[in-house]
C-alpha cells in the first residue's frame, strides 16, 4: 500500500474518490456525476487530501478541511478492503497533522449503499480511536448524522 498526499487532487484521483463515494456512501447522498463532486471539492476551504493506493488503485480516501473555524474530516474506504488497517492509517495521518477533529458520522445501521447493501456505521471505529460523540445531530430528510470529535491528547483543554 502506497499513501499519498496532496492538496489538489488531479483527474484520475478524483475520479478514485467519486468511485468510492458512489460506492460506499449510502445511496441517499450519491454524487450523480464527477462535476457534483468537482463542485464539492471546490468548495472545502484549506483542504489536504491522503490517499491510499493498491497496485495504483485507490481503496481509501481521507480528507480534512476547514468549517467555522474548526477542523473537519471525512474517510472512505473500499468495502472490499475494510478490515485491513487502510481507515486506521488514514486516521493515523490526519490525527499527527491535525490537533482537532471534526466529522458528521452516521450511527445508526439504517442506510443502503447504491448496490443495496447495507451502510454499516463507522462510530465504533470511531471511538475505538478516541473520538467522542457529541450531543450535536445534524437531521435531515435523506441523513441523520451525530458529531464526533477528536483532541490530541498533549493539546489541553484549550
Amino acid at each position: 500500500m502506497i499513501l499519498e498526499k496532496t492538496h489538489s487532487p488531479d483527474k484520475t484521483l478524483k475520479k478514485g474518490i467519486w468511485k468510492l463515494w458512489n460506492s460506499e456512501y449510502p445511496e441517499s447522498i450519491l454524487l450523480e456525476d464527477e462535476a457534483a463532486l468537482n463542485r464539492y471539492l471546490a468548495a472545502l476551504k484549506n483542504p489536504a487530501h491522503y490517499f491510499m493506493k493498491d497496485d495504483n488503485e485507490i481503496c481509501g480516501w481521507g480528507f480534512a478541511f476547514e468549517r467555522e473555524g474548526e477542523t473537519w474530516f471525512a474517510i472512505i474506504v473500499d468495502g472490499k478492503k475494510q478490515g485491513l488497517g487502510i481507515g486506521s492509517q488514514l486516521l493515523k495521518c490526519l490525527q499527527e497533522d491535525f490537533k482537532y477533529l471534526n466529522g458528521w458520522v452516521i450511527d445508526k445501521d439504517i442506510y443502503f449503499k447504491r448496490d443495496q447493501t447495507p451502510y454499516k456505521s463507522p462510530i465504533g471505529f470511531y471511538l475505538k480511536n478516541g473520538f467522542t460523540k457529541t450531543k450535536i445531530s445534524y437531521v435531515s430528510d435523506v441523513l441523520q448524522t451525530i458529531k464526533i470529535q477528536w483532541k490530541r491528547p498533549d493539546t489541553g483543554n484549550s
